[in-house]
């Protein structure tokens, strides 16, 4: 890792520097599947305590997480494109700023869940911010193609985390909402790592579109894809689920297999062009690529919707 020096700022960009180490709009995507989770696991309206505990614990450890990939990284976001502008990259918050920074978030993700909601809670934030900061960022992210599967355990945390703070315990009910996550992760984030793989590329990151064929690509996205979609039905014997997650789970699941189907025809379509390559990509692939990125979010926000009102109208 290069050392990046630290600039002068003013306080209101520093304290703006530091809150963008977060990644703030990540923490809230990982909060739409914890608060779904909660309603679920209490069988309707959780506690205003377990609330607050996972609201305020799992965003402080999200937070913590992202803010030592973020000093970590520092090197290969510098060379990225769409990374350059990033706080530790720029100098505005410096390593040892936001290593502290770090230490006092998780520190405070933990007390909080321990003394609101109880000791298996904050047990599960500290290995999610373990398992992303150490796990992911500093041994998978820079030797595997397959660094966002396993990387991406640490994002299906939340649901754990909420479920424990409601109920004390975990059952196998979270844990198919884990798998969830863990299988949605890879055809999420692989078309958005079409788009940008020569960013990976250009870090000597082995992010799978960045090292792997097109046609390769394509057939990983379908294959989770699919397990995705069984897992999420998997749920309605599961936990149990009613009619109204039931239908929709399945309408949502149809919809994406449609997306990354359509991805994969074009991807074979494109083999016929003689000025592409198989490792390269037409205008038509990289559009219905980010088509399945951003429906992906939607598929994820929705499903989970349909998650938190189960115990409503099921």
């Amino acid at each position: 890792m290069t050392t990046t020096a630290a600039v002068t700022v003013s306080v209101g960009e520093r304290i703006r520097a530091h809150v963008a180490l977060t990644k703030p709009r990540i923490i809230e995507l990982l909060l739409v599947t914890a608060i779904p989770t909660m309603f679920l696991a209490a069988g309707g309206l959780p506690t205003w305590q377990a609330t607050v505990a996972v609201l305020t614990g799992g965003a402080l450890a999200a937070g913590a997480a992202n803010t030592f990939n973020s000093i970590y990284d520092r090197d290969i976001d510098a060379v990225m494109h769409r990374t350059t502008s990033r706080p530790a990259v720029t100098g505005h918050v410096s390593v040892r700023a936001g290593f502290i920074q770090g230490l006092i978030l998780t520190a405070l993700s933990v007390t909080v869940l321990s003394v609101m909601a109880n000791a298996l809670s904050a047990l599960l934030a500290l290995v999610a911010i373990v398992g992303y900061a150490v796990g992911y960022t500093m041994l998978l992210k820079r030797r595997t193609d397959q660094n966002i599967v396993w990387g991406g355990a640490a994002g299906c945390m939340p649901v754990l985390i909420a479920w424990s703070a409601v109920t004390g315990s975990l059952t196998w009910t979270p844990v198919v909402l884990f798998l969830l996550i863990f299988f949605w992760t890879p055809p999420h984030y692989w078309p958005l790592a079409i788009k940008y793989r020569e960013d990976y590329r250009a870090a000597s990151i082995p992010m799978l579109p960045a090292v792997r064929t097109a046609s390769s690509v394509s057939r990983h996205i379908l294959g989770y894809s699919w397990v995705m979609v069984l897992t999420s039905l998997a749920l309605i014997v599961v936990a149990p689920m009613g009619w109204v997650y039931s239908i929709g789970a399945a309408v949502l699941g149809i919809a994406f297999l449609a997306q990354a189907y359509r991805l994969n025809a074009r991807i074979k379509a494109d083999r016929g062009d003689a000025e592409l390559t198989d490792d390269d990509y037409s205008a038509a692939s990289l559009k219905l690529a980010m088509q399945l990125f951003h429906g992906s979010i939607t598929y994820l926000a929705v499903i989970f919707l349909l998650v938190g009102l189960d115990p409503f109208v099921g």
